[in-house]
């Protein structure tokens, strides 16, 4: 990925944060001289000072195969908000723009075994179930539905590079920049998030 050298972000813990606050990514791999891509959930996980993604394809998908075929060469893509950047909210004349969040990790892939598929299950419906009122916990389904496993195959990449571009108009004059934020906050809803993405980085 191409990263003018002020939109670089190296801080690996300020990159974890990111990737478990936009899980939800796009997995690229090669079929042959293809490139293809599916978009899945992922989780990100540490051990010392290794670091992987695990997911899960449907059996159904062929892309997991690949996974087998190419394990060294996967890039896995994850975005945050953007938004256009009208150069009418600059004190002087410039050139449009487009601002955003974007990571790539890029490892070597294997596929899980049914033990492993089962406790990366278990961490992932915590994760996004622990607060509910009735949580859909591995615990509480029924063998029946449990046995729906044989339906998905997982998958861990341990990364070996990661980059990361947050493009937020570091370049602009501190005006510049407010009002950007200021004028983001005005567009449509889907925009602040934006807006409050560069608010915490004033």
């Amino acid at each position: 990925m191409y990263i003018p050298k002020h939109y670089k972000v190296t801080d690996f813990d300020e990159i974890r944060e990111f990737i478990q606050n936009n899980p939800f990514g796009t997995i690229v791999t090669m079929q042959e001289s293809k490139p293809i891509a599916s978009h899945l959930p992922f989780a990100l996980h540490t051990y010392g000072e290794d670091c992987y993604i695990t997911g899960h394809f449907a059996y159904a998908n062929p892309q997991w195969r690949t996974l087998e075929e190419n394990s060294g060469n996967v890039l896995v893509m994850f975005q945050g908000p953007h938004a256009y950047i009208s150069s009418s909210w600059y004190k002087t004349e410039d050139v449009p723009t487009w601002n955003y969040q974007s990571v790539h990790t890029y490892g070597t892939a294997s596929i899980m075994n049914e033990e492993e598929l089962r406790e990366d299950l278990k961490s992932l419906l915590q994760k996004y179930e622990q607060h509910r009122k009735n949580p859909a916990l591995w615990e509480n389904m029924s063998s029946q539905t449990k046995k729906q496993i044989k339906g998905i195959v997982g998958f861990k990449i341990k990364i070996h590079d990661i980059q990361a571009a947050y493009k937020l108009s570091q370049n602009r004059n501190e005006e510049d920049y407010q009002n950007i934020i200021d004028n983001l906050s005005d567009e449509e809803k889907d925009l602040n998030t934006l807006a409050e993405v560069m608010k915490r980085r004033q």
